[in-house]
């Protein structure tokens, strides 16, 4: 074994160790509930829809970093290729839903976190968001710890960060988070999302030319729209696009996601400082969620993680299906 296998071995030998006692500690304390009142520290200003994707997955041109294996597992046997082509076969069975642009995308997601993004313990919390289906309003959301089912925060609107300065919020309403117009050919799909990115509300100096005008940049629009909804047709283009994106690698062993479902990761490439695997379900194929990490020194860690288990139209925010 080389020293870059050695290095990925011991990662994520650790990696799942530290997750499945999470896991565990989590059951006992969901079945024990904290006292009404307490409360677990959150991220300052979380950001559930851009953890995984514009905030962490920004491309610019050649820029990836180096994916490896995860432990020491045998390769897979399946393609990073196949594995999204078998996600574009299970969304063709999904059922569509409808929105007017006045309605909301509800969903809810587990989230698995840390304070800092290589120390502290993990945390998990339950998130539901409101998203407009129009892009006429700002997100709202609310969350609770996952051992406190009465530990629900107020609803909040949530809006967009500025990248320039972080704890400033912009004033613009996000985009639609219902893509109920998306091409469902994957070749026409390529040719709309390359003429309609995804805005990564880049820092001023940004060689935004560059950026906006990789190749790369359209995958970048397309993973960002998996975190709203997608009509099962146009859904099933999406991947099959995604299918076609060079450098994406299967993560050999088996992958648990933020509730505890067991599946199959896709390591994605272009992201900068960090990885992030997408988590489908190792039989159906079906999306779960997504988890990402980052490297300090030369060492990767787990950052977050999130699993998707609910997602529905509705008429306004706070309510549910």
């Amino acid at each position: 074994m080389n020293k870059t296998d050695q290095s990925s071995h011991n990662f994520e030998e650790q990696l799942l160790t530290d997750l499945t006692a999470h896991v565990a500690r989590r059951a006992d304390l969901i079945s024990a509930a904290r006292p009404a009142g307490r409360r677990a520290r959150f991220l300052r200003g979380w950001r559930l829809a851009g953890a995984f994707g514009l905030a962490v997955a920004l491309t610019a041109g050649a820029l990836a970093v180096q994916t490896m294996r995860v432990g020491d597992q045998p390769p897979p046997t399946a393609s990073a290729a196949e594995i999204f082509r078998r996600a574009a076969d299970a969304a063709r069975q999904q059922p569509e839903l409808t929105a007017r642009p006045d309605q909301y995308v509800f969903t809810e997601r587990l989230a698995t976190t840390r304070e800092l993004p290589d120390s502290g313990p993990y945390i998990t919390i339950r998130v539901q968001r409101w998203e407009s289906a129009g892009g006429v309003a700002h997100a709202q959301t609310r969350y609770r710890p996952e051992a406190d089912p009465n530990g629900w925060s107020e609803l909040r609107v949530h809006r967009m960060d500025d990248p320039v300065e972080p704890d400033k919020e912009l004033d613009a309403f996000p985009p639609p988070a219902f893509h109920g117009d998306l091409p469902t050919d994957p070749d026409e799909l390529l040719r709309h999302l390359r003429d309609h990115p995804v805005d990564l509300h880049l820092p001023e100096g940004a060689d935004e030319e560059a950026v906006y005008g990789d190749e790369s940049m359209v995958y970048t629009t397309a993973r960002s729209m998996l975190d709203g909804y997608v009509p099962p047709r146009a859904l099933a283009a999406l991947y099959e696009l995604l299918a076609r994106e060079p450098g994406a690698v299967v993560i050999s062993g088996d992958v648990v996601d933020a509730a505890g479902r067991h599946g199959v990761a896709i390591r994605m490439p272009g992201v900068i400082g960090g990885n992030e695997d997408f988590i489908f379900d190792r039989d159906s194929h079906v999306f779960l969620g997504r988890r990402g990490s980052v490297v300090r020194n030369g060492k990767e860690s787990l950052y977050s993680a999130a699993a998707l288990v609910r997602l529905a139209i509705v008429g306004r925010p706070g309510q549910l299906p």
